[in-house]
């Protein structure tokens, strides 16, 4: 990490040796569960996990403004000036809301980066039922803010897999607690529902500018996500923008469920030359 004022230090560690393949987390950007992927990957690619609210650096429990994506990839932007040698580019894997993120990063700095791998981005502005899932985010934010991010959660993972019961059975069997400030600031979880969450899936990619780094650009989904709102987001990217389409093991959360299925499925979807669909 380099040494800054706390308040625009860029925050990432660095593991393993060869070309360099920048990670961006989901959620708030906390790498918590990644290891298993990156221990996996050092043997092949340098690997530098970005940590863009510096939650595991330090910054937890300190005062967080609503996130916007650009200040994500502007700032991943910054990360690889800082480790990459002049000339050269960078692989990028980003999964959920740094899916995201890895998206605006190529429409802005497309000849910086050699392949990028989207998991899942909830880039939910490219359906044609948008409106529905904003509003959909929108009731998870105001149900965390009646109930606590246990009943946020049940809200959220029913709304990504169509599995949707009544309000009442979601918040019975979550922890009914609404937060208090501080507790809301030492959660990540809190901090992706409150200040990530709805800013994150407003954000409309640049489907023109992406269109035009295809060559450069995979979607991918997991197989466990099949029918479900962002296994349906990621194809539906891919099609609009002529990029390839990759599909991985497990579900949203795939990169922590199977590491080493996912390592060895990202090293190959990144690497593939040209990107295709595959399954």
């Amino acid at each position: 990490m380099s040494e800054r004022d706390p308040r625009t230090a860029l925050h990432y560690e660095v593991c393993g040796r060869g070309p360099v393949l920048l990670v961006i987390p989901g959620g708030a950007g906390h790498p918590m569960g990644l290891d298993g992927l990156t221990d996996r990957l050092a043997d092949r690619f340098t690997v530098v996990t970005y940590d863009p609210l510096g939650l595991a650096h330090g910054r937890l429990g300190s005062p967080v403004e609503d996130q916007r994506v650009r200040s994500w990839s502007e700032d991943a932007h910054r990360v690889l000036d800082e480790v990459l040698p002049a000339g050269e580019s960078a692989y990028v894997f980003g999964t959920s809301s740094g899916g995201i993120a890895a998206l605006d990063l190529l429409t802005r700095y497309p000849r910086r980066l050699r392949r990028v791998v989207a998991h899942e981005p909830p880039s939910v502005a490219v359906l044609p039922d948008a409106a529905r899932h904003r509003a959909m985010f929108t009731e998870v934010y105001d149900t965390y803010r009646a109930a606590g991010p246990g009943a946020a959660g049940a809200r959220l993972l029913a709304g990504l897999t169509g599995s949707q019961g009544a309000p009442e059975e979601r918040h019975e069997a979550a922890d009914v607690h609404p937060p208090s400030p501080d507790e809301e600031l030492s959660s990540p979880m809190a901090v992706f529902l409150t200040r990530v969450l709805r800013q994150f899936t407003a954000y409309p990619p640049d489907l023109a500018a992406l269109q035009a780094e295809a060559p450069r650009l995979v979607l991918a989904a997991g197989t466990d996500s099949r029918g479900q709102l962002l296994h349906r987001t990621a194809a539906l990217t891919a099609e609009l923008t002529g990029a390839g389409f990759a599909e991985f093991p497990g579900g949203h959360v795939g990169v922590v469920q199977h590491p080493g299925e996912f390592a060895e499925r990202l090293t190959e979807a990144l690497t593939q030359s040209p990107p295709q669909a595959y399954r």
